[in-house]
């Protein structure tokens, strides 16, 4: 559901970064926002709750090209992992083009990461999304601690469609960049078959 703004030549694409609670969906956020070209990004905005905080900002790549003439600004969000703001989640969700579920390989994590892949799959599809057809990434993150998960165990519970996936370390930015390549390589995709 990317939006054309025809008057700045710009097709504003959405991302949402969705997992469970302190998965590193921030971090990963605010990596990226951090090593971002200032002159090519908007504020980095963050919504906090008590337990929880949402974080916005837009940036404009330079590197992926143009589609038709139109450049392609990106704007990516964070959910609230904590299940009690699904509210929250749902209006984050509504007109997205792309998903990252950042999942947290830590093994008593393992429950979690289930559930809120359940819950962005029933999320997606109250808005009128399905999840098979959206572009998603699976990032594996936390993959630098002892307790991790190995990651074809990870593959086999939360990524049996064999969507792409990433291993990553927000804090140190290992898998960061990537991540964001790759949905943003298949929302592109998408915006162009779309157009023909």
């Amino acid at each position: 559901m990317s939006f054309i703004n025809y008057s700045s030549r710009e097709i504003n694409c959405k991302i949402v970064y969705y997992g469970p609670g302190l998965c590193g969906k921030t971090t990963n956020l605010q990596y990226i926002y951090n090593k971002t070209n200032p002159e090519t990004k908007g504020k980095l905005i963050s919504l906090s709750t008590e337990t929880d905080r949402t974080l916005f900002f837009d940036f404009l790549p330079l590197s992926l090209g143009e589609i038709r003439g139109f450049k392609t600004r990106f704007h990516l969000y964070t959910v609230p992992g904590q299940v009690f703001y699904d509210a929250s989640r749902k209006l984050i969700l509504k007109g997205v083009d792309g998903v990252v579920f950042v999942a947290d390989s830590q093994v008593e994590r393992m429950e979690a990461n289930i559930e809120s892949l359940d819950n962005l799959r029933i999320n997606l599809k109250e808005q009128g999304y399905d999840l098979d057809k959206v572009p998603f990434v699976m990032q594996y993150n936390k993959r630098d601690l002892p307790n991790a998960v190995p990651v074809e165990e990870l593959r086999k519970v939360l990524n049996p469609r064999n969507v792409t996936e990433r291993q990553a370390v927000a804090p140190t930015g290992v898998g960061v960049f990537d991540t964001l390549k790759d949905v943003a390589k298949l929302v592109l995709t998408e915006l162009k078959k779309g157009g023909q």
